[in-house]
């Protein structure tokens, strides 16, 4: 399951190298600790705290991909 976590990181990664988008980089941040927290075991405590900073990392997400904004800035111009 981590393969799949790594190799969108890795496409997120290459799109981020081309378009240097900002909102880019919380999406590399969840699929990097999505891929390290299913390399541990599910007791151990580092799975938690990944899984923890993948929310946190898409939490992040949310508010940068937010259409109201986007078209507020384009109906004052």
């Amino acid at each position: 399951m981590s393969g799949f976590y790594v190799a969108a990181a890795v496409v997120t990664l290459r799109h981020w190298l081309r378009m240097r988008d900002r909102r880019l980089l919380p999406l590399l941040s969840l699929f990097t600790m999505m891929a390290a927290a299913h390399s541990f075991e599910w007791w151990h405590r580092w799975h938690y705290a990944f899984e923890i900073a993948a929310i946190v990392s898409g939490l992040t997400l949310l508010p940068l991909t937010d259409r109201r904004r986007g078209d507020a800035a384009a109906s004052r111009s």
